[in-house]
């Protein structure tokens, strides 16, 4: 029988920490740290078994693609983002409900004849010809708009990673075109962008995942069940 115990990984601070705390509250599965306040441990009041890791939205991921923890809460865009050519090692539990927000292709708005993502193509070689090089796309979603833009088929761009925010780019001359997260829209308005027509590239949301390369053993996996039982009983 192992007496190591199943790892959860729950975000550490922010609006996904808060929506994450209330519902396991609500299924029953009140969340406490242990140990300093401000520590990144914690537990289920009255549950066996599980240890509970606080890490941002984005460590949480790449734990759950090491298998160093077993489940956690991240948003969907992380995951999708974290597996090359659509294959990850890790599978998607159960979609919670919060951290609704869209990855979109955005371009400038005075692009007037630029509504759908198959235009960019036409763009690209007029682009091309006048400046001698490919349209850059600025984003953080590597994996993601490569994997769109082949589907679509764009191949006129080239990735510019950006380690900021993305919105400012095109503004500061940096890149032509951004692949971004976005919730209301605001910002991309503000920095007067538009997104195409047909340019959502993915519909996020915060997602209860597991590892498939974590080391399950069978009380692991028997605790994990539970947990999920409970969550989709508390609604």
């Amino acid at each position: 029988m192992s007496n190591d115990p199943l790892i959860l990984a729950l975000p550490s601070k922010g609006r996904l920490m808060e929506r994450a705390s209330e519902m396991f509250e609500s299924a029953g599965l009140p969340v406490r740290k242990t140990g300093h306040e401000r520590g990144y441990r914690g537990e289920i009041t009255g549950r066996q078994g599980v240890e509970i890791a606080f890490l941002s939205a984005s460590e949480i991921t790449q734990q759950l693609n090491l298998g160093r923890v077993h489940a956690g809460i991240t948003g969907e865009d992380l995951i999708r983002e974290s597996g090359r050519e659509g294959v990850t090692r890790i599978e998607l539990l159960r979609p919670l409900g919060f951290g609704g927000a869209d990855v979109v292709v955005a371009v400038p708005e005075c692009w007037l004849d630029v509504s759908r993502v198959g235009d960019i193509e036409e763009v690209a070689a007029i682009f091309f010809r006048e400046h001698g090089r490919r349209l850059r796309v600025a984003t953080k979603y590597m994996n993601l708009t490569r994997r769109f833009f082949s589907v679509k088929g764009v191949t006129g761009y080239r990735i510019v990673e950006s380690l900021g925010a993305t919105e400012g780019t095109v503004a500061a001359g940096t890149a032509e075109i951004i692949v971004d997260i976005t919730s209301t829209g605001t910002t991309l308005k503000a920095n007067h962008l538009k997104v195409l027509d047909d340019g959502v590239i993915l519909k996020s949301q915060a997602m209860l995942a597991k590892s498939k390369t974590a080391s399950w053993s069978k009380e692991n996996k028997d605790v994990m069940e539970q947990i999920v039982l409970c969550l989709e009983a508390g609604g």
